[in-house]
C-alpha cells in the first residue's frame, strides 16, 4: 500500500471516530435527559441494567443507524482540511488522477460497508431484542405497550387446500376464540371446522378443540356432525399466528427471511414491513460508498469559505438523503408497494448524483 494510501485511510477512520464519538454522546445526553425521571420512578430498576441492557444496545443501534451521516461528515471534514492546505493539488500535480486518488477512500467504504452489513444482519437484530424489552418493561406507559400476548381476526394458509382462522388468540393462555378451519378440493369447499374455542396443548403439541361441529360437503348431501371435544394436529404453531411489524427489528436475517417466505406460503397478508427491515439492512451499507464519492467531489477543491461551505452544501444533501430514506421506508410498507425497489430508491437516486459529480469532477 503506498503513503498516500496509508495517509488518507488513517484519516478517514480517525476523522469517522472522531465524529462518532462526537454524536454518541449527544444522543445519550438527550436519551438520559428525556429518560431520568422514569428510571429514577422504578425503584426495582438498577444501574447495571441503564447502562448494560439499555445504553450499551442503544449505543449500538444509534451507532450503526449515524454511520452513514458520521461517514459523510467525517470525510467532508478531513477532505476539505488536505484541499485547503493545498496537499490535494500537490498530489495531481505528481501526477496522480483523480480516481486513483479515490482508492483509498473506496477502501475505507468498503471496510465501514462490510462492518455495517454483518453489524445490521447479527448483531443489531439481537441487540434490539434486548433493547425493547427493556423499553416495554420501564419506559412505555401502559398505553403504549406493544402487544404480543394475544391477536384479532387472524388467517393463515397451511396448505395449497387448507386454512384456518381465529377470531382471537390468547399466546398466554395458548387459547384461541372463534375458529374455523376450511379443507378445498380446487375451488370446491369439501370441508369445514368451527369450534367456539381451541386450546394449544404444547407438551403433546395437540390443539384441544372445543364445542365443535364438523361439515362434510358431498355431491348430493352435507354431513354434520358435533361434539364437546376432540384432540388435533395442525402444521403450525400459536407463534406462527403472531404477526406485528416490530418484530422484525428483533431477528436475525437468516430466521427475517424464512419467516417471510414461510408467511407468504401461509398467505399472511402484507409483509412488506418485514421485507423493509430486510432489505434496508443492506442498502445502508452499500450507501458508504455512494455518500464517500459525493463528500469527496463536493471537498477536494478549494472554495471560499473554506470547511464551512463545504460543510454546509454537504449537511443539506445528507438530510435530503435522510429524508428519502424515511420516505422510502414508509412507501414500502404499504401493501400495493415494491417494497425492493422503494428501499434502494435513496441510493439510485443519489448514487446517479454521485456518477455525475464524479464524472463532472474527474473531466475538470
Amino acid at each position: 500500500m503506498k503513503i498516500l494510501d496509508k495517509y488518507i485511510l488513517k484519516k478517514y477512520f480517525v476523522s469517522l471516530i472522531f465524529t462518532l464519538l462526537i454524536l454518541l454522546p449527544i444522543a445519550v445526553s438527550i436519551d438520559i435527559s428525556e429518560k431520568v425521571g422514569k428510571f429514577i420512578k422504578d425503584s426495582e430498576l438498577t444501574l447495571n441494567e441503564i447502562v448494560y441492557d439499555y445504553y450499551v444496545n442503544f449505543l449500538i443501534n444509534y451507532g450503526i443507524s449515524f454511520l452513514p451521516l458520521a461517514l459523510f461528515i467525517s470525510v467532508i471534514m478531513f477532505t476539505s482540511q488536505i484541499s485547503n492546505n493545498s496537499e490535494i493539488i500537490a498530489i495531481h500535480s505528481s501526477g496522480i488522477s483523480f480516481k486513483r486518488f479515490l482508492r483509498p477512500y473506496f477502501i475505507g467504504a468498503f471496510i465501514v460497508a462490510i462492518f455495517s452489513l454483518f453489524a445490521n444482519h447479527f448483531i443489531v437484530p439481537k441487540s434490539n431484542k434486548t433493547f425493547e424489552k427493556f423499553q416495554e418493561t420501564y419506559l412505555r406507559s401502559s398505553s403504549k405497550k406493544q402487544t404480543k400476548n394475544h391477536v384479532k381476526n387472524v388467517s393463515l394458509q397451511l396448505s395449497k387446500d387448507d386454512y384456518v382462522y381465529f377470531g382471537t388468540f390468547n399466546f398466554i393462555s395458548n387459547q384461541g376464540y372463534n375458529f374455523s378451519y376450511e379443507h378445498y378440493e380446487g375451488n370446491q369447499l369439501k370441508y369445514k371446522l368451527r369450534s367456539n374455542s381451541v386450546r394449544w396443548a404444547k407438551d403433546d403439541s395437540i390443539y384441544k378443540i372445543r364445542n365443535y361441529k364438523k361439515r362434510y360437503i358431498y355431491a348430493k348431501n352435507d354431513s354434520i356432525s358435533s361434539g364437546n371435544l376432540f384432540d388435533t394436529i395442525f402444521n403450525f404453531q400459536p407463534k406462527d399466528l403472531l404477526y406485528v411489524a416490530y418484530l422484525a427489528k428483533e431477528m436475525s436475517s437468516v430466521n427475517l427471511s424464512s419467516h417471510i417466505s414461510q408467511s407468504e406460503k401461509r398467505g399472511v397478508k402484507n409483509l412488506n414491513n418485514y421485507k423493509v427491515e430486510l432489505y434496508k439492512r443492506t442498502s445502508l451499507p452499500v450507501s458508504a460508498f455512494i455518500l464517500t464519492v459525493i463528500a469527496v467531489t463536493l471537498s477536494s477543491r478549494k472554495r471560499r469559505g473554506g470547511i464551512g461551505v463545504n460543510l454546509a452544501a454537504g449537511l443539506t444533501l445528507m438530510f435530503i438523503y435522510v429524508f428519502f430514506l424515511k420516505v422510502s421506508e414508509v412507501l414500502g410498507s404499504t401493501a400495493d408497494s415494491n417494497p425492493l425497489f422503494t428501499v434502494w430508491m435513496p441510493n439510485l437516486i443519489f448514487g446517479a448524483l454521485s456518477v455525475f459529480l464524479y464524472i463532472k469532477h474527474a473531466n475538470r
